[in-house]
């Protein structure tokens, strides 16, 4: 099939090149002329596990084009997705303006029949307008064309996005017809090996997608109220999580106390839902404490760190494992140890860091502030610090030497927002270790 992706970001660019990989003919377009160079000569501007070779292979197998031309790519395919960002406004909601720029940009070139998809997460509705923009901008032309508009929304985790994108677990087509339901499912067909494909009207497709991260983000901010009340009491989170995990109708996943979510959906899914939400009449309280909840788990972790450096930052230095949202990305986007890095910073701390694929990101966002240091081994990151804080599970801080960082740490302390490690181990090895919804372990020098 000939498939047009417009926006060469996250979403885009893995279900293009996944298209790609399935032998389809697909175009990549964005107006960011410096991504597509870098495109075209195979390099991914996001980092994602098989992505590079992905793209490489289907540029070999002249499957997959990067362009600036949008026209060409409207004209030349007969499945348009729309996959550009959708980024929170300052009242939470969504903000639109580069979905409907394509939409209008569709409509100005649009010669023929074809199914217009809407891969972006948007708000509930935004299928309807997207229709009413690219048909006026056709009426505009003095012309009659037919199309359809489909909501298909993404289910991607970023570090295992390929994976799911060749292999989901379920595909959401929301159409208005027999037609456009067609093409959609001939396209993913060669995907589904069993897995089903949901037929729904499109507002109830894009319902789904702000309603299925809603749930997953509901369930990690129970867990880390639980954390702070198992804090206080003497509990254990990790053992309740075991407890309650076992439960079928909980189930295991999504139910790790840290610092919090973080990413380019949860938080601005959720943001979003509320101000539809309000839009409506409808005063979504679970989700508003779900955001409040992923706040102030931040702030408690926080004030951990700070308890551990005597309740001042001030002149200390501090290690840091982990920038990345989350481990197998360069994402920082509402990244914790974001939040956490500028209040240290803030509070007037140094900090050495140390992450495997995020450095760049991170010193981009922060502009190489002086007070950042970046090394290429973790250890590196350990040198004189007065604590360790870990933000981000990548698998080398699963099992690391303790005894060399011990020996390279001014303090032997770990602030651990992932509970990577047993209390009691720590205990043995002669740190002062302090994680999330777990007693603390004070160790007497």
């Amino acid at each position: 099939m000939k498939i047009s992706v417009f926006g060469v970001g996250y979403v885009g660019l893995v279900t293009g090149v996944c298209f790609a990989e399935m032998g389809n003919d697909v175009i990549c377009a964005d107006i960011d002329a410096k991504r597509i160079a870098r495109l075209k000569d195979g390099i991914s501007p996001i980092y994602e596990p098989g992505l590079d070779d992905l793209i490489t292979s289907n540029l070999k197998a002249k499957r997959i084009q990067f362009t600036l031309d949008i026209a060409h790519a409207v004209r030349h395919s007969d499945l348009l997705f729309i996959a550009v960002g959708t980024p929170s406004d300052v009242d939470g909601s969504s903000d639109l303006r580069y979905v409907y720029q394509v939409a209008e940009d569709i409509g100005k070139e649009i010669d023929q029949y074809k199914v217009v998809i809407n891969k972006s997460t948007v708000p509930i509705g935004t299928q309807k307008e997207v229709k009413e923009r690219i048909q006026n901008a056709i009426k505009k032309r003095g012309l009659s064309i037919n199309f359809d508009v489909v909501s298909n929304p993404e289910f991607l985790r970023e570090g295992t996005a390929i994976e799911e994108c060749l292999k989901p677990a379920r595909v959401i087509i929301g159409c208005e017809n027999e037609k456009s339901a067609e093409f959609m499912r001939k396209l993913y067909e060669p995907f589904l090996k069993g897995a089903p494909l949901l037929l729904m009207d499109p507002c109830s497709s894009e319902m789904t997608k702000y309603a299925a991260n809603a749930m997953l983000a509901t369930k990690i901010s129970m867990m880390n109220e639980f954390s702070r009340v198992c804090e206080r009491v003497g509990a254990d989170i990790e053992s309740v999580r075991r407890g309650i995990g076992t439960d079928e109708r909980i189930g295991p996943h999504f139910i790790y106390a840290g610092v919090g979510y973080g990413g380019s959906c949860f938080p601005k899914d959720i943001k979003s839902l509320i101000h539809t939400g309000g839009q409506v009449g409808q005063d979504l309280k679970i989700l508003k404490s779900v955001d409040e909840t992923n706040q102030l788990q931040r702030q408690n972790f926080f004030d951990k760190i700070k308890s551990a450096c005597g309740n001042s930052l001030r002149g200390k230095k501090i290690g840091l494992w982990g920038v990345a949202f989350k481990p197998g990305t360069d994402d920082i986007r509402e990244a914790p140890a974001i939040y956490l890095m500028r209040q240290m910073l803030d509070h007037g701390a140094t900090i050495s860091i140390y992450d495997p694929v995020a450095e760049a990101n991170a010193k981009e966002h922060f502009g190489n502030d002086p007070h950042l240091s970046f090394y290429a081994d973790q250890y590196e990151a350990l040198q004189s610090v007065d604590v360790l804080v870990i933000a981000t599970e990548w698998k080398s801080f699963r099992n690391p030497d303790f005894d060399r960082m011990k020996q390279l740490m001014k303090s032997a302390v770990i602030c651990d927002g992932r509970n990577l490690y047993h209390p009691a181990d720590l205990r043995d090895k002669g740190f002062n270790y302090l994680s999330v919804g777990r007693p603390a372990v004070v160790v007497v020098s």
